[in-house]
């Protein structure tokens, strides 16, 4: 006698994944667009401004300081400390700037609000 045999569940057909939708040719240049002209603005900001102008200013006087003889390793040292400079300084007026913001909320918060004024009474 032949031994029965259990049914099988068919082998379930993988499908292939779809596809994502493609965006139009626009897409990436117009996000691109968008990331340069926030970028633009950022740089076009008069604090961002005077941060530049702190750190390069600390890097050049740190450079001056250190003085470049042309070796290698003096150069490296040079540029290192440099960049370390123009760092604590930057860091540095970023938060003067920011205790000067907390000390005007802080001055806004603290003082009392007006009273209002009685409205007047037409005469009759």
């Amino acid at each position: 006698m032949a031994k029965a045999t259990t049914a099988k569940a068919p082998k379930k057909v993988k499908k292939a994944a779809k596809a994502a939708p493609k965006k139009a040719k626009g897409g990436a240049k117009k996000a691109a667009s968008n990331a340069a002209d926030a970028l633009w603005k950022l740089v076009d900001h008069p604090l961002m401004a005077e941060l530049l102008a702190v750190g390069a200013g600390a890097a050049v006087a740190a450079l001056a300081e250190g003085g470049l003889s042309g070796k290698k390793k003096a150069s490296s040292k040079a540029v290192k400390s440099a960049g370390k400079a123009a760092a604590g300084a930057i860091g540095a007026r970023l938060l003067s700037e920011f205790t000067e913001v907390k000390k005007a909320k802080a001055g806004r918060a603290s003082k009392p609000a007006k009273a209002a004024k009685p409205a007047r009474r037409a005469k009759s």
